[in-house]
């Protein structure tokens, strides 16, 4: 199979060059005007555009007509191909240019026929990708999914490394931590993964922590409430917590926290520690071991 690559931004290159190690015959990187043939102009058999998604269009409409034509976004549809046999190939991972290795991880693909989806699942074996079929109804939903998995996550992140720094925490401290979550995560799912004063019910110390918020990062008060009703929800926690077990005021305002003495929750750590959905697991991240539980 002959292909041809159009682009020649990070993803453009590292798909090239993979592409050519793993044996598939690729053109030289096509720029801007490409049309899918050669300097002899006989046409490949594929054309992979790895343009900004706002350029798809207009890249696809350059191709003469005969290759089976995709893009690598993760957002549009194959529509934006018309009329060429469509396929679509976005690899779910950080590429950054030439040398970047695509093998282990996964690849959304997609095809306007069964010939052009071959073609991006042949592609996807040849890079190392293991491809997973995402038709264009899901394709919002998918790349929102990966975002909130890659982007939001180093947003996130970066809230606690300012709110650390101002207590004179590095970010290096916290990285174990967020790297035993990420692993928990990935092994066990969301609910077995979660511990901390939420996940075993001490709303006193989220208080302590929420008004620290509104005292030094104010302006991120209601990204942390937004988070901390969402960890509720994941750990089975009342949506909004008695004032009179915690000691505070509703969520809705920064009030200073009450003390730790007064508002502490009636429900030890001891009582929890055996359900990793409910914190006993030790500050670095890491849950507890498994224990029997009821089906």
């Amino acid at each position: 199979m002959r292909v041809q690559v159009v682009g020649r931004g990070r993803v453009g290159s590292a798909l090239a060059h993979a592409l050519g190690e793993a044996g598939i015959d690729v053109l030289p990187l096509g720029g801007r005007g490409a049309d899918g043939t050669d300097a002899d102009g006989r046409p490949v058999d594929a054309v992979l555009l790895a343009v900004p998604d706002a350029a798809i269009a207009e890249a696809a409409g350059l191709i003469a007509p005969g290759p089976v034509v995709g893009h690598c976004s993760g957002a549009t549809g194959l529509d934006a191909l018309r009329p060429h046999p469509a396929f679509s190939l976005h690899p779910l991972l950080t590429v950054l240019g030439a040398g970047t290795s695509f093998s282990g991880a996964h690849a959304a693909v997609d095809g306007s026929d069964e010939r052009a989806l071959a073609v991006a699942q042949r592609l996807a074996v040849a890079l190392g990708l293991e491809a997973i079929r995402v038709r264009d109804e899901d394709r919002a939903a998918y790349h929102a999914a990966a975002a909130i998995a890659s982007n939001f996550l180093v947003a996130l992140e970066g809230f606690a490394e300012q709110l650390a720094a101002g207590a004179g925490v590095p970010r290096d401290a916290l990285r174990p931590l967020a790297e035993a979550a990420l692993r928990n995560w990935g092994e066990r799912g969301a609910e077995a993964a979660l511990t901390g004063p939420i996940a075993r019910g001490d709303e006193a110390t989220v208080q302590l922590q929420r008004a620290a918020v509104a005292e030094r990062m104010p302006d991120r008060l209601r990204l942390f409430d937004a988070l901390a009703a969402e960890t509720r929800r994941l750990a089975g926690r009342p949506a909004d917590p008695d004032p009179a077990a915690t000691g505070a005021s509703s969520p809705g305002s920064p009030d200073p926290a009450p003390s730790r003495s007064s508002g502490r929750s009636r429900v030890s750590d001891e009582g929890r520690g055996s359900d990793p959905r409910h914190g006993g697991a030790p500050t670095n991240g890491t849950p507890p071991a498994d224990k029997e539980t009821p089906a």
